[in-house]
């Protein structure tokens, strides 16, 4: 982690890892928390596995879908780790018109609680980091990583 380039978060969830992993890796789940509410979020494509697609659109009403995120995963790590980046899309070409490019990770370990979760953002220079933290990182992620806490402690996701 280098303070300069990169932006964390932590939480121990009370849930098993494989909740946390399903969360994350079924679209239907995924679709439930990824985007703060009340926006919407569609998951148009999920590949989750080296080079595959990690694609969803919002809406603030329900009709009109727009592009929210087109990315890449990077590495894919069964039931522990995810990596994807903003700065390559989902058809492995250079990424253009993105707000920030960031490469983030996901680890997913064992807690007697549950699941420790980390979430490590990094980005390539320091003015991309800062401007990622304006935007409302803390608030964004924060936000997202409550509603998937709620919904895998509320629910066993198969």
């Amino acid at each position: 982690m280098n303070p300069d380039l990169d932006l964390t978060l932590h939480r121990v969830i009370k849930a098993p890892r494989t909740s946390v992993w399903n969360a994350w890796t079924n679209p239907a789940s995924l679709s439930r928390w990824w985007l703060p509410a009340p926006t919407l979020c569609r998951v148009e494509r999920l590949d989750v596995r080296p080079a595959g697609a990690f694609v969803t659109k919002m809406s603030d009403d329900g009709t009109e879908f727009v592009p929210h995120l087109d990315a890449c995963f990077l590495d894919v790590e069964e039931g522990e780790r995810l990596v994807f980046t903003t700065a390559v899309d989902s058809g492995w070409r250079p990424a253009t018109g993105v707000q920030i490019q960031m490469t983030a990770e996901i680890t997913l370990s064992d807690h007697a609680d549950g699941t420790d979760y980390h979430v490590l953002v990094r980005h390539g220079d320091p003015a991309s980091r800062a401007r990622h933290e304006e935007l409302g990182f803390a608030d964004g992620w924060g936000t997202v990583t409550n509603q998937l806490t709620t919904l895998v402690e509320n629910e066993v996701l198969a």
